[in-house]
């Protein structure tokens, strides 16, 4: 069974190149739109990994890496914050929430594919 990640962010030529480049490696791939979606999507389970934008509207992303790490069942699922924002307030910001790494957009596939790999194993 392939791994399954949620992808949560507000622009959809994101989500679909997101999407596209770990569904070409064979992971399970759902999408959502904002932290509320994600954390609604997250009710389904059996998610391996979070790839969450930080600035989307009704709950951004530093949002839903709380929200989730206050679910004990989800406190070591591993997150990954991809955005433009690399100041490193805003990265201190994520590590505090609970976020397990960063990746700053516009993103490399390779990059992102060697990140998921390395938390989550091959798909």
């Amino acid at each position: 069974m392939a791994k399954k990640v949620l992808v949560v962010d507000d622009s959809s030529a994101i989500r679909e190149s997101v999407s596209y480049v770990l569904d070409q490696a064979g992971y399970g791939v759902v999408q959502a739109g904002d932290g509320l979606e994600g954390l609604e999507k997250l009710k389904e389970g059996g998610f391996d990994l979070i790839v969450t934008d930080v600035n989307m509207p009704n709950l951004d992303g530093i949002g839903l890496v709380r929200k989730v790490r206050e679910q004990g069942q989800h406190k070591f699922l591993p997150i990954v914050v991809l955005t433009t924002e690399s100041q490193q307030s805003k990265m201190q910001e994520g590590k505090e929430a609970g976020a397990t790494g960063w990746i700053v957009k516009p993103f490399d596939s390779e990059k992102l594919l060697a990140v998921v790999k390395k938390l989550i194993g091959a798909a």
